[in-house]
């Protein structure tokens, strides 16, 4: 969570979600793709990019790069967006590289969308996932495949906005506020960008998107097997997160928006022998070049997870999730979710005076004005606190929607924003309101962000012994192996370029 930014959509920290935002794409010419590789089947697909929809892309770019933590600016940039354009021209819709605008995410997510207009993005974080350059192009030719395909606009047809998969007030999608000065809760409080980039892919969607990223690969001269390979380490990712944590929070994204990978994994395999490619470019040390010192994980300006306890070193603050919620970090706010409830942790401008800080938020989410009523205070580990609940109905009933804020000094607050079931007020979140507290220089400064680092193997190295430097406490062979694409019975040879995390 960036610093003195208001409360917006939060993404997940664990998967890919491939995105092509169905109200930006307009009306374009159609046209049946032709069957490029072998016996493929044509897909209908859009020829060109208009103005209209470079124009619409234009604007929504920097909405989306707030969202997901802006553009990355490491020397990764500028190889992902070489690697981006080679394959978006493949797609027909433009034959001019410099018509694409490729931008590597500075996020933890597991990520890569594509919108109308040439714009294309995916997160550092998958990159550190993937193991070759033509996994990359694979994932990237995917994403410009929906956006070919037309997929945003038929899916947003059929499908209903959603919050991003367990984002705080999911439940209240469609509330039904009535005449209460809170109406538009939902609607002001969660940002449009990430809302659009979550609703869901058909199967037959998602299948057309795996068919023409893998005909990108096969035409731009890439092994045409990389995407099956990438979706088995994706479906490797999402096994190894349900595990870290614990099963808590809300249901896994890929679950929600994506048939499941592992079951497409062989069906792209398939595809891609279909293809008639013989190609087996991967380019894998060319990647491993660009990959190496990467940022993995949260980045420490926007505050780091780690089990159930969030730090961010530059607002000096800490707290802890309840047991059993699970924890999920952006780059503007922080959800806790769990099925007790759901919270984000958030900033907004303070003038010194918490009842009006509260009634700020509230009147933000409200549309501009907030319900009357009093808040309580108290004081949290020696910080000046308060909090206010309000009652709101929604389609799925009455829930109760509390602010608790504190006073950091300074001319600096911040605040939860809780849904619990009516009646409950704070309710499971007791615990965590009360945890929230000033982090100690030293605490601050003993911070430092996890990078990758590809490392050379040497004799007598091993899957358990490299995973043993792997800056993780809990399942280090485990993630080890995920990011490499190995397996516990991997054996490895000196010379062999993998990767771990420092």
């Amino acid at each position: 969570m960036g610093s003195g930014k208001g409360l917006s959509a939060v993404k997940k920290r664990y998967f890919w979600t491939c995105a092509a935002t169905g109200t930006l794409a307009l009306a374009g010419a159609i046209a049946a793709a032709p069957s490029v590789i072998g016996q493929q089947r044509a897909i209908r697909t859009v020829s060109s990019i208009n103005p209209q929809e470079k124009e619409a892309g234009a604007k929504q770019h920097p909405q989306l790069l707030e969202e997901f933590g802006g553009a990355y600016a490491g020397p990764q940039a500028k190889y992902v967006e070489g690697v981006g354009r080679r394959i978006a021209v493949q797609s027909g819709l433009s034959n001019a590289q410099g018509d694409f605008t490729v931008t590597l995410l500075n996020s933890p997510v597991n990520n890569a969308f594509a919108i109308p207009g040439g714009y294309v993005y995916v997160t550092r974080q998958l990159m550190a996932l993937m193991n070759d350059e033509a996994e990359l192009a694979g994932v990237l030719g995917h994403e410009i495949g929906h956006v070919a395909a037309q997929h945003g606009q038929r899916r947003q047809k059929t499908a209903q906005r959603n919050a991003v998969g367990g984002a705080l007030l999911q439940v209240l999608t469609g509330a039904l506020l009535g005449d209460s000065a809170i109406g538009g809760l939902l609607q002001k409080g969660i940002g449009t960008g990430s809302q659009l980039l979550t609703l869901k892919f058909s199967r037959s969607q998602e299948y057309e998107a795996d068919d023409l990223g893998i005909r990108y690969l096969a035409s731009g001269g890439y092994d045409p097997r990389a995407l099956s390979d990438m979706l088995a380490s994706l479906a490797a990712q999402s096994s190894l997160d349900s595990r870290v944590m614990g099963n808590a929070g809300a249901m896994p994204e890929w679950a929600s928006t994506h048939p499941d990978p592992a079951s497409r994994v062989g069906r792209a395999a398939r595809e891609a022998q279909r293809s008639g490619s013989t190609s087996t470019v991967r380019n894998r040390d060319a990647f491993l070049n660009a990959v190496d010192g990467v940022l993995y994980g949260d980045d420490p300006k926007q505050g780091v997870i780690e089990g159930s306890r969030f730090r961010h070193p530059d607002m000096r603050l800490a707290f802890t999730a309840p047991s059993g919620f699970g924890m999920e970090n952006g780059a503007s706010a922080v959800t806790v979710a769990g099925s007790g409830g759901q919270a984000q942790f958030s900033a907004a401008p303070y003038s010194g005076n918490l009842a009006a800080y509260i009634d700020s938020v509230l009147a933000r989410l409200g549309g501009g004005k907030a319900p009357e009523g009093d808040v309580s205070r108290t004081t949290v580990n020696g910080l000046p606190a308060a909090w206010r609940t309000v009652r709101a109905n929604t389609q799925s009933g009455q829930v109760d929607a509390t602010v608790f804020a504190y006073d950091f000094g300074g001319g600096k607050a911040y605040h939860f924003l809780l849904l619990t079931g009516a009646g409950q007020g704070v309710g499971p979140f007791a615990p965590m309101v009360q945890s929230v507290q000033r982090l100690s220089a030293q605490d601050a400064a003993a911070i430092r962000p996890r990078r990758v680092e590809v490392v050379t193997v040497k004799a007598g190295d091993t899957v358990q012994s490299l995973a043993k430097r792997m800056a993780y406490s809990d399942y280090p062979l485990e993630r080890f192996l995920t990011i490499n694409a190995l397996t516990a019975q991997s054996v490895l040879r000196p010379g062999q370029r993998v990767k771990i995390v420092v």
